[in-house]
């Protein structure tokens, strides 16, 4: 009943905003011009990338510095994962000594890292996910769908339901809740394939062979138990950008390729409704407004290949890729747009969650009072943060929270008839 009546009072609260910009993405200095291939941030400030010769670079400042963790290991690593700011897994691919896995793990944010081989050789495992901190995924190739109940000190290999398809590569792992999942993943040129479950990983069902796309699916997005939308192509340009959707749990999947060259290496959504996912070596990203309906294509930054990307949230995102590439996402005009007429004001606030102080940086364009409030979930007006009219520039406000109850609240920013709405989280 609390959700349903926050959704209410969002969207009352929005009543008179003007549409949603979308923002843009800018290439950030790092520490390392090694390929990157995962990157994972549990919030908008703690960060991790991965990639060759055992690179891993983080930043707990949200982008702005970044530093060098030494995993003790020369091995590509191929993909991160990261519980909290603490306890972080990641796999890289060995090929002395044997052929196959090592799993790394930190409990203290990557200072430092012990590694331990999965138990199978020849297994070079592509996606690491965890629900807690014993409870975890990991997917592989030629073929692997294994699960740990011991935080990744010995994994087991799920039951598959056996089809021609059954046991080929898997690239990424995604579940709705503690019963629902999907994993996707295939062979170039061969089939691409799904995977769900409705019993927690208890047993998988691949897609139907009927319903096979030709090439790779990387990138899932569950928009419910039953609907999902996942991203793949042809990384030859033959046939294109490719998207399949299953809306009854995986049963049937619907495949649709785009009239755009290349292969959606990953897919991730800013919101409801906006996505993207980068095209790899095509040095291209694509976007959609319409929740994967309909796409539209842009360069890269600095025609950067770019394999990755995450959203902690609305406002904070990030993409890997080649030659030490790392984007950031840009939302400071989230909710009301320089471009749009009429624009008057717009609001970043960071860092979300947040604990202590938190910034508002609230760019103005015209002479107007300018309110900005903080509400609770339940729609009571907790504090005016500003209210006055300024000249037209920058301003930056500083607001300590350290006195706020952790949980969910909305900052609620009105200039003239404009309004915008951001989430904001509050944590211990």
């Amino acid at each position: 009943m609390l959700f349903r009546f926050a959704i209410l009072f969002t969207i009352t609260l929005l009543l008179p905003c003007t549409a949603t910009a979308q923002g843009s993405w800018e290439k950030i200095d790092v520490p390392t011009q090694q390929s990157l291939h995962s990157v994972y941030f549990t919030d908008s400030l703690y960060g991790w990338a991965v990639g060759d010769t055992g690179t891993i670079i983080h930043t707990s400042d949200g982008g702005d510095t970044w530093t060098v963790q030494d995993a003790q290991t020369d091995n590509s690593i191929w993909s991160v994962f990261f519980l909290n700011r603490s306890l972080g897994w990641a796999a890289s691919w060995n090929y002395e000594g044997f052929f196959g896995t090592l799993i790394h793990k930190t409990t203290n944010g990557g200072t430092e890292w012990t590694s331990e081989p999965y138990p199978e050789d020849n297994i070079f495992i592509n996606c690491i996910l965890f629900h807690d901190t014993l409870n975890g995924w990991v997917g592989g190739s030629p073929h692997a769908l294994a699960k740990t109940i011991d935080g990744g000190i010995s994994w087991t290999e799920a039951e598959v339901d056996t089809t021609p398809l059954a046991f080929f590569p898997v690239l990424n792992i995604e579940f709705y809740d503690e019963k629902y999942g999907y994993a996707c993943g295939g062979m170039f040129d061969i089939a691409g394939v799904t995977w769900s479950t409705s019993d927690g990983g208890e047993k998988w069902y691949p897609i139907d062979n009927a319903d096979a796309p030709a090439d790779e699916v990387h990138g899932l997005h569950i928009f419910d138990s039953l609907t999902v939308l996942g991203s793949g192509g042809d990384p030859d340009f033959g046939y294109g950008v490719g998207m399949i959707r299953t809306a009854d749990g995986g049963i049937n999947w619907d495949y649709e390729e785009l009239s755009m060259q290349g292969n959606a290496y990953d897919l991730d959504f800013r919101n409801e409704s906006e996505a993207w996912a980068p095209l790899g070596p095509r040095q291209k990203l694509i976007y959609s407004l319409d929740a994967g309906t309909t796409w539209t294509e842009i360069p890269s930054p600095d025609n950067s290949a770019i394999f990755d990307m995450i959203f902690t949230d609305s406002l904070h995102g990030f993409a890997v890729g080649d030659h030490g590439a790392v984007l950031k996402y840009d939302a400071t005009s989230v909710g009301l747009s320089e471009n749009q007429p009429g624009n008057t004001i717009d609001l970043y606030i960071y860092p979300n969650p947040c604990s202590g102080a938190l910034h508002l940086r609230v760019t103005r364009y015209a002479l107007r009072v300018t309110c900005i409030d903080l509400y609770s979930i339940s729609g009571e007006r907790i504090q005016r943060l500003m209210g006055e009219e300024k000249l037209p520039g920058k301003y930056e406000l500083e607001i300590d929270v350290s006195n706020l109850t952790p949980g969910v609240y909305f900052v609620r920013l009105q200039a003239g008839g404009d309004v915008a709405v951001h989430k904001l989280v509050v944590v211990n």
